[in-house]
């Protein structure tokens, strides 16, 4: 009799429901169970899970290793998919191969590069992927030298966190003043450079920004399975254009996909995102773990989170064709089950056993098709 799996999932985005619906309906029929941690009471993975655990709050980096491995442990992990903390984790997948818990994520040095957009962008271009162009910049003077320079060229500037991800921090520039335009309608990612450059300068200390020239669509998020061994299993990319979503396996968008997973060992699941800069494809992003949209394969015939765990397990299920590229589509809002009682995060003593959670379907919350708050 084949064993079950036991699979973990730490602080990770709320769409990742469907990452553990896949899991349970492996076309393995294998059984999997689900447990899942969390700082909110009333994230959905929560109770999505077989079993769960609220996590302390304030740990370190190599505080909240401590607790990984002991979770680990205790709750028998076989595959760990690491959100939070990746990098600290990472860096000791020995210790966790002790307590006999495969890591679903890239080796340290994968990970390192892709942490800071900067060092990304310079040690892709270096293997010949195309990337936009870029400025870092801390001060006021900085970044209105490089919006001068972008608007100057034709472009329109953006600028986002060095180091981040979601979207988190991502502006357009605009030379247009604050106005009552601003507080009418929707909230908008367009920022009046004036207002910008205020409050750099009175800002306590220096940011860590990446500006470039705003990309246009189609965006082309490329979801890539590559084995311990370097080599890609699987790459289908997703198109984004407006509401319009679709499928590719076109060659522009793969090649250069592979390349960097392959290139720079981005081992299991990774995001590589493209878009256009002129009437080419160039680098957006890199995310070195499953991307919220993962799930969306299915519409093309394919299970990669189970294929993934497969890989961790040593079980390689080889190179991976889609049957099929879906329809396009688009994403809405359905409703997911809460725990039965909400309860405010609370830190819990290092001495103190974490407590499971058993999930009761008894409240719903809206869980979009695109990757909601941690």
């Amino acid at each position: 009799m084949v064993s079950r799996v036991r699979v973990w999932l730490n602080r990770t985005y709320a769409e990742n429901v469907f990452f553990m619906d896949q899991l349970r309906r492996n076309p393995s029929d294998r059984a999997v169970e689900i447990h899942a941690t969390h700082g909110d009471a009333d994230s959905p993975v929560l109770a999505a899970a077989d079993t769960a655990d609220l996590e302390p709050e304030g740990l370190s980096p190599a505080g909240y290793v401590e607790y990984a491995l002991d979770q680990c442990a205790r709750r028998n992990i076989d595959v760990f998919v690491p959100r939070l903390h990746q990098s600290a984790i990472v860096a000791h997948r020995a210790d966790f191969e002790a307590v006999g818990t495969a890591l679903l994520a890239p080796p340290p040095e994968g990970v390192a590069v892709f942490e800071d957009k900067v060092t990304a962008y310079e040690a892709v271009q270096a293997i010949g992927v195309p990337v936009p162009s870029w400025w870092r910049v801390r001060t006021a003077d900085e970044l209105l030298a490089a919006v001068e320079e972008l608007e100057a060229d034709g472009h329109k500037a953006c600028f986002k966190p060095a180091s981040g991800a979601g979207g988190v921090g991502f502006r357009i520039v605009t030379r247009k003043p604050f106005s009552m335009a601003q507080l009418t309608g929707f909230p908008s990612p367009y920022v009046s450079l004036d207002l910008v450059m205020a409050a750099l300068m009175q800002a306590d200390e220096p940011v860590d920004w990446i500006v470039m020239p705003r990309l246009e669509q189609p965006e082309v998020s490329v979801d890539c399975l590559t084995g311990p061994d370097n080599r890609v299993r699987l790459a289908i990319g997703r198109t984004k254009n407006g509401r319009r979503r679709g499928f590719t396996l076109h060659e522009q968008w793969l090649e250069p996909a592979r390349r960097i997973a392959e290139g720079f060992g981005l081992h299991y699941l990774s995001n590589i995102q493209f878009r256009m800069f002129g009437d080419r494809p160039v680098l957006m992003d890199v995310n070195t773990r499953p991307a919220g949209g993962l799930h969306q394969l299915s519409l093309c015939g394919v299970n990669a989170p189970w294929a993934a765990v497969q890989l961790a397990l040593g079980e390689d299920p080889g190179e991976m064709t889609p049957p099929f590229l879906g329809q396009d589509y688009t994403v809405v809002s359905g409703p997911r089950p809460l725990r039965a009682v909400s309860l405010p995060a609370q830190r819990v003593e290092e001495t103190e056993p974490l407590l499971p959670v058993v999930p009761a379907p008894v409240a719903a919350v809206e869980a979009t098709a695109e990757a909601l708050p941690l």
